[in-house]
């Protein structure tokens, strides 16, 4: 029965009354997710039309253009992303509903009211947290616990910033910090994320939650020498291979391997990813940004998807939508579907150690030698490692395609 929920969620907002449909008005709307903890997850998006609306993350911008109306009610439909809001829109202009990810059966309680203040701030802040920072999340946990760093930026008590793991990064965070309180928050379709967090000059100590079914603990310190492992070293060949094969099907049911023409004496990029994944759109949005620049004939790239939709059909329709969306020219294969667990995922490709993220990514040369895999992925909301990966990708497969 729990499966069914989002679909009477659904129904309930979409009901069969004759009324004619409410719209929200233009303007700024503070949105609300309850998660545990009696917490709340704000986020801010503009109405600019009625059918077009804007999701703000610090200097991020997404663009939401799938809005239906009826009744009383909203749907909105996030880009690329299975996540969507289903509301009711009262006379006073708010929304009541749900935020629902159906494949995964998660359903949030959302509100939203006209509004332009992510977090309300009582106090000045007690200290500045611009920097680096070493952090630890689940610091008591053998098994959960994993390092990242933290990078921040604060001009009076407002924050922005991220923390960078090595699988990959949190997004665009934005917040305050009411007088010695951090609060940082993200939503993006995929992820909702709240960071708190009581804070010094030089320490953190907070908690981390996902949406309404993660939280744990985390705990910093501001050192601006701090360096996360090398992410080109996380991931390598087990012993006795020395190539990289696959062989996935395509959306018109084509298998298609390493070893097909088509990849011959190319440099071939092979992106491990799953659609539902930000820093793999991240990186997506990047190769296709890449590929207009660089004509090359001698680079391929083709992705691997690993899919949590419960069946074929569905696992390809995501795939569609996000080659649509992005305009991606390059084939994403299905590797899996029914579920991304990392231990499962990497029986698919047993010459890898392991896979340790989404993405990942293996560069291999036009003799079919893997020379690099790149575990992770750090998007635009890490500013200067963004743009350091980018030239280092580029020198890299520049030198590749001189060989």
């Amino acid at each position: 029965m729990k499966y069914f929920l989002p679909f009477i969620l659904f129904f309930v907002f979409f009901s069969c009354n004759k009324r004619s449909s409410k719209q929200l008005e233009i303007g700024n709307y503070r949105a609300v997710l309850k998660i545990q903890d009696n917490q709340e997850l704000p986020f801010i998006f503009k109405v600019k039309e009625n059918n077009l609306i804007e999701i703000y993350n610090a200097d991020e911008i997404i663009e939401v253009d799938e809005i239906t109306y009826k009744n009383d009610s909203i749907y909105i439909q996030v880009p690329v992303f299975e996540g969507y809001i289903a509301a009711e829109i009262s006379d006073n202009n708010k929304l009541k509903g749900h935020f629902i990810k159906p494949s995964l059966n998660r359903v949030v309680s959302f509100l939203a009211r006209k509004n332009d203040e992510r977090f309300k701030s009582k106090n000045e802040a007690s200290f500045n947290i611009t920097g680096n920072w070493e952090t630890v999340f689940s610091p008591n946990s053998k098994e959960d616990k994993y390092t990242a760093k933290g990078i921040f930026t604060q001009k009076k008590n407002k924050v922005k910033g991220t923390f960078r793991t090595t699988t990959g990064d949190y997004r665009y965070l934005e917040g305050i910090i009411d007088g010695d309180s951090l609060k940082l928050s993200t939503f993006d379709g995929a992820h909702a994320f709240l960071f708190t967090a009581k804070v010094t000059d030089s320490s953190m100590i907070g908690n981390f939650y996902s949406g309404n079914h993660w939280k744990e603990p985390f705990i910093a310190k501001l050192n601006n020498n701090y360096e996360l492992p090398d992410e080109n070293t996380l991931t390598i060949l087990n012993d006795g291979y020395k190539n990289f094969n696959f062989s996935f099907p395509d959306e018109n049911g084509n298998l298609i391997s390493y070893v097909d023409e088509q990849f011959k004496n190319k440099v071939v990029i092979v992106q491990i990813m799953g659609t539902w994944c930000p820093n793999c759109l991240d990186e997506s949005k990047y190769y296709v940004e890449y590929l207009k620049k660089n004509k090359s004939t001698d680079v391929q790239f083709i992705a691997l998807a690993f899919e949590t939709d419960k069946t074929q059909k569905k696992a390809f329709e995501k795939i569609s939508r996000l080659k649509k969306r992005l305009d991606i020219t390059y084939p994403i294969l299905l590797a899996q579907y029914g579920g991304s667990n990392k231990k499962e995922a990497a029986k698919k490709l047993p010459m890898l150690n392991h896979i340790l993220s989404y993405p990942t990514t293996v560069f291999i040369d036009k003799k079919g030698i893997v020379r690099k895999i790149h575990t992770g992925f750090n998007g635009p909301a890490t500013g200067e490692k963004y743009i350091k990966f980018k030239n280092e990708f580029e020198t890299f497969v520049n030198a590749l395609l001189k060989e």
